[in-house]
């Protein structure tokens, strides 16, 4: 009987190792925070052109679930995702009013790990 218990607690804890091993930690699951987020803004448009790199395997496994954007540290747009249109770098574009003087900064962020911001500061045309 003891064995038995043995037996089945000894699974337990290799199973449980395993599955921490695999998805418990991010840096073992190949969860990536984005690797660079680009941004233009066109004054003539008004669109905010965001270019962001993050590399998966599985574009809705993995993926950037939320592109937010603060103007002047006020957020004005909060976007969510549930995938992502490519498997390494892309963009979005958003029609938002900003002038001279403004500071843009978006952050992505990663549905499993890690975020990155940028900023921009509207300049003189």
């Amino acid at each position: 009987m003891k064995n038995k218990i043995f037996s089945t607690s000894m699974m337990f804890v290799a199973l449980f190792l395993s599955v921490w091993v695999i998805f418990g930690s991010p840096e073992n699951s190949y969860a990536t925070p984005p690797q660079d987020v680009t941004v233009s803004y066109d004054s003539n448009s008004k669109t905010l052109t965001v270019t962001i790199t993050h590399e998966t395997a599985s574009q809705s496994f993995h993926y950037i679930k939320e592109v937010a954007i603060k103007k002047n540290g006020a957020i004005i747009s909060n976007n969510q995702y549930d995938h992502q249109p490519d498997a390494n770098t892309f963009t979005y574009t958003y029609n938002l009013p900003a002038t001279e003087g403004d500071t843009l900064e978006v952050t992505a962020s990663c549905n499993i790990w890690g975020s990155k911001t940028t900023t921009l500061a509207i300049a003189k045309k």
